[in-house]
């Protein structure tokens, strides 16, 4: 298959992720207590192996095992660090008493430009080597589940009905694929290395700065053991995919 169709196949599986949070609608709420953390813990691990055992590797090929890898790397991990640091403020402006309906904006606004940038990376991926590509979309997709769980329950809980929510987060979704065909369409005119070790720097600010905190602290040891051995088999799941294809 063309790597065109390729990309954009990836692009509509990714989006359609964003509708995810229609399982709400049958599930109970204890339930989705009980697997969102392990979720977390698995995406953690997908997303740092993906970053570490290819991504990085990959993008190391044309830049060199130096400052130029790390620094596309740190810029990468800096603007998000940044833009979350942006919504911090804007939440803390709003003020306890305000309405949350901002911040549900901001929350769109910050998710569609973050599936974005992951539509370059993964499609960048994709350009470079078709298995990196599959490996990249698997990672990005499994942390993708519990952000767009926690996405949908920041709507309906800023006052949108759920159908709403689901429509507002599939749209939002849809700028992966935007960025997907945009990396193809200027994919002579980029340096995709560089695309590559930046969104690695996202992946592992995302996977350590805002996943691992969430499912590093359960009151319950055995809970803690799970979210850690959960998290293992997502980085080491990723470790044997690259050792499998070297």
């Amino acid at each position: 298959m063309p790597t065109f169709w390729l990309i954009v196949l990836q692009g509509l599986a990714m989006s359609l992720i964003a509708l995810v949070g229609s399982v709400t609608l049958f599930a109970s709420e204890q339930t989705l207590a009980r697997i969102v953390h392990p979720l977390i813990a698995l995406a953690a691990g997908s997303l740092l192996g993906g970053a570490f055992f290819h991504m990085l590797p990959e993008a190391a090929i044309g830049l060199g095992a130096g400052t130029a890898l790390f620094g596309w790397m740190m810029l990468g991990f800096s603007t998000f660090f940044l833009l979350e640091q942006l919504i911090f403020w804007h939440h803390r402006r709003a003020g306890p008493g305000r309405a949350p309906r901002p911040i549900t904006y901001l929350v769109l606004l910050a998710d569609g430009l973050h599936n974005f940038i992951g539509g370059i990376g993964v499609a960048g991926a994709f350009l470079i080597d078709v298995r990196v590509g599959l490996v990249t979309w698997i990672a990005a997709a499994a942390h993708e589940v519990p952000q767009e769980l926690g996405d949908f329950a920041i709507l309906v809980h800023g006052g949108f009905s759920r159908r709403r929510a689901l429509l507002l987060n599939f749209l939002s979704g849809l700028t992966y694929l935007v960025g997907s065909l945009l990396t193809w369409g200027i994919a002579g005119r980029v340096d995709l290395p560089a695309v590559l070790a930046f969104a690695a720097g996202n992946f592992v600010y995302i996977g350590a700065s805002d996943l691992v905190p969430e499912v590093a602290r359960h009151e319950r040891f055995s809970r803690n053991l799970l979210h850690f051995l959960v998290f293992a088999f997502g980085v080491v799941a990723l470790l044997a995919v690259r050792i499998a294809f070297e």
